[in-house]
């Protein structure tokens, strides 16, 4: 038996990398075309960030609670879990995070997302950006098939990377902290499993953890903004 001090990270992973990677290409097997209307959605809430409209307070918020309740069930429970136990304990935390934007957001109306100019709009936006356009290239980029690419709504990481970047430019209230710690918690523990696993994406999810905190950190020169249209 070996000493415990000769173990490496990778020795207690449960999958190996090719296994953790082709679990993305089954659940958009199973969930195509979703991929196109959520897209589409994705791009058309980002119009709204530029150009608020009243509606889009209620509407932006019900479309990331059912993200985040799809991604829960449609990759954690269906996908990850099989392959990894401690999954399935993240699955309350993806559903608890979806049910809390609805509350706050759709039905308390407590969440206002509108691009601003200053660092917490520049990250929020970018945050956004990338994970909805440019987060399911990496699979290219690493070589892997586009039916790998993760994708937001599908996919954990760009789902809670995009609810940073959206958090970022939300107003600061009593209320909304879980909504940032819990995405938060899952990107340190998806770097976490990418660098045990050695890949090169581990970095990603970990910047993004660290952009969100900044962005909240960050004053804002309007003070806790309630208007949602743009300040500059």
């Amino acid at each position: 038996m070996q000493e415990w001090w000769s173990y490496r990270p990778g020795d207690f992973l449960l999958f190996s990398p090719r296994t953790y990677w082709r679990l993305f290409q089954l659940a958009n097997e199973t969930l195509w075309p979703l991929q196109i209307p959520v897209l589409l959605i994705g791009a058309a809430i980002l119009t709204t960030l530029f150009r608020p409209r009243a509606w889009a307070d209620r509407v932006i918020p019900a479309v990331l609670a059912a993200a985040w309740l799809c991604v829960s069930i449609g990759f954690l429970w269906m996908h990850y879990a099989p392959i990894n136990w401690t999954a399935i304990y993240f699955v309350p935390v993806f559903v608890g995070e979806g049910l809390l934007v609805l509350w706050l957001g759709t039905i308390r109306r407590r969440l206002a997302f509108a691009a601003e100019c200053g660092v917490s709009g520049m990250v929020g936006i970018a945050l956004y950006v990338y994970a909805l356009a440019l987060h399911p290239l990496i699979a290219l980029v690493a070589g892997r098939p586009l039916q790998a690419a993760e994708v937001v709504g599908i996919a954990p990481d760009p789902t809670a990377i995009a609810t940073l970047g959206l958090l970022s430019l939300a107003p600061r209230r009593a209320g909304i902290l879980p909504l940032i710690i819990l995405p938060i918690i899952w990107c340190l523990a998806s770097a976490l499993t990418l660098q045990t696993m050695g890949a090169s994406e581990g970095w990603i999810p970990l910047t993004a953890a660290a952009l969100a905190v900044l962005a909240q950190a960050w004053p804002r020169r309007n003070g806790s903004r309630t208007s949602a249209a743009p300040a500059c």
